[in-house]
């Protein structure tokens, strides 16, 4: 028979594995939502590079089954796949040009910009290095990848220097920036500064790099993490996890950029590392440049991106910034996130 000591011992043993239990939850994450346990397919903007460090740090380090997603991520066939993959339900979340989400909000499409992987504009003018500024781009040949985006950078780049854009020639080579300039097809290309601007410079020094922000542009976030309004209402824990789990990986990838390196070289082994290190040492800083955190949305920033949008023709009517992001959700799992 149980004496009272004895079940007052067995009641406390009962109630400080139940405390650790609960701290132990506490640990795995820092959110109210249900563990959501589910998979949730993540597609690139891109083919994998530095710019994705942190998706990949966090894949290996298991930061997305901690925060309760079991994140698949996807390769696009084009740059432009991340929208029609959101609405078609091919993916729950997709790394978008800032541009293209844009455009698709215009044309009625409901995507929502959740979280901001960068904090500054990465499109530029890459140029061969008798081209000393933009403004001597004109009468010359400069590639654009056909996007409509690419002209409107190409046009605020050359008028913020005081020439006029339509005096520049320009030629369509799709993706092929780094090509086109070492063969002298092109004097300039619009082009990332953080991927094929490295890429040019490592093969070609002197090469010359005019970014979009430093002639007119305001910053703004260029790759932003998008879903569809209608994911974000049916799975929204889904989402916030996966955010949590991204947050820490690329708050990782500052911390330890050899180990980001290393994980994103591992996953993707046809990427030179030593190009990889450069490119990611090169991006680094626009994760969190001007945010108070790491997927900061600023409404402020983002009102004055809409306005410069509108005013270079990327679209019509002035992109309706509360409509399409949503700055609370990019607060998940943080102290101020309105869902804790």
């Amino acid at each position: 028979m149980l004496t009272t000591p004895m079940v007052r011992r067995l009641l406390s043993a009962a109630l400080t594995a139940a405390l650790l239990l609960a701290m132990a939850g506490c640990g795995a994450t820092s959110h109210s939502d249900s563990r959501p346990d589910q998979d949730a397919r993540l597609l690139l903007d891109f083919a994998p590079n530095a710019v994705h460090a942190g998706i990949y740090l966090a894949l290996q380090r298991g930061y997305d089954e901690a925060e309760g997603v079991h994140l698949r991520v996807q390769t696009p066939a084009a740059s432009t796949d991340g929208i029609k993959a959101l609405l078609g339900g091919q993916a729950d979340v997709a790394i978008v040009d800032i541009h293209d989400l844009a455009i698709a909000r215009a044309r009625g499409r409901d995507v929502v910009g959740v979280m901001a992987i960068v904090q500054t504009p990465l499109a530029a003018v890459l140029a061969q290095p008798g081209v000393r500024r933009p403004r001597d781009l004109e009468g010359r040949r400069v590639g654009v990848t056909g996007l409509p985006s690419d002209d409107a950078v190409l046009r605020s780049i050359v008028a913020g220097d005081g020439g006029d854009p339509a005096r520049v020639r320009t030629v369509t080579i799709g993706f092929d920036a780094v090509r086109a300039l070492l063969t002298g097809r092109v004097a300039g290309a619009t082009a990332f500064w953080n991927a094929e601007g490295v890429a040019l410079t490592a093969r070609r020094p002197g090469i010359r790099e005019f970014r979009v922000d430093d002639y007119g542009a305001p910053s703004y976030p260029e790759l932003v993490l998008a879903t569809s309004r209608e994911t974000l209402d049916t799975d929204g824990p889904v989402v916030r996890a996966t955010i949590r789990a991204l947050r820490r990986g690329y708050e990782a990838a500052i911390d330890d950029p050899e180990s980001a390196v290393t994980a994103l070289t591992d996953a993707e082994p046809s990427l030179r590392r030593d190009l990889t290190a450069r490119e990611l040492d090169a991006v680094s800083p626009a994760f969190t440049a001007g945010a108070r955190r790491f997927g900061e949305l600023d409404p402020t920033r983002l009102a004055a991106w809409a306005r410069w949008e509108r005013r270079v023709g990327i679209v019509r009517r002035l992109p309706d910034v509360a409509a399409a992001f949503d700055p609370a959700t990019s607060r998940t799992g943080e102290d101020t996130d309105p869902n804790s």
